[in-house]
């Protein structure tokens, strides 16, 4: 996965961290507001945001509380996500 480490829920990319950073798939819904939250920032690996993928900076998840906000945000959203399973 782009070079980081990803954790798979149910054949679908959920959370991962890619060099110092969370890697999480939330709701493209609530993308907007997720990026006002501390260490919050896009995902972008070509140049262009990817809706729905955020990364957070090591500061935005400092404090278990922290950590576990995102957690459950990406497993929300989990079941809703679109596998890109191989057929």
């Amino acid at each position: 996965m782009m070079g980081g480490l990803c954790y798979m829920v149910d054949d679908k990319m959920c959370i991962g961290v890619v060099k110092n950073n969370l890697m999480a798939r939330i709701d493209p819904d609530i993308y907007e507001e997720a990026l006002t939250k501390k260490g919050c920032k896009e995902m972008d690996f070509t140049g262009r945001s990817m809706k729905g993928f955020v990364f957070v900076e090591p500061r935005g998840v400092d404090l278990d509380e922290d950590l576990d906000y995102w957690v459950e945000l990406c497993l929300d959203f989990n079941p809703l996500a679109k596998s890109s399973k191989i057929k």
